[in-house]
């Protein structure tokens, strides 16, 4: 199995930081570094082990057919992994087409 991540999805990790930064979520810029790297890593290591849901026809802009993954953070984030499966020469490939976290997204799911 193997985890691909959309280029807008890496791009939206790397802004991820520095908004938890500037909007005071962690009071060190390392730590909010350190907190996206993480959510990033659990992404691409623990997608294809997770329980996955369909995602609701909302969530089909970006692709068809969507699944979805949850990633619990702390008592009060989760964060939703979007993704379509791929089979390529016997391989399972699971392709990360968007990120959103319950403070966004909750009320379409």
């Amino acid at each position: 199995m193997k985890v691909l991540v959309l280029p807008e999805v890496r791009q939206y990790f790397e802004e991820l930081a520095r908004i938890l930064y500037t909007k005071d979520y962690f009071g060190y810029e390392e730590a909010a570094l350190q907190y996206a790297e993480g959510l990033f890593n659990d992404i691409r290591t623990t997608l294809p082990l997770r329980h996955k849901r369909q995602a609701p026809p909302y969530f089909e802009r970006y692709g068809k057919p969507l699944f979805y993954a949850v990633f619990r953070k702390n008592k009060n984030t989760q964060w939703y992994a979007f993704f379509t499966i791929y089979k390529e020469s016997g391989e399972t490939i699971y392709l990360v087409r968007f990120v959103g976290n319950n403070h966004v997204i909750s009320h379409h799911l």
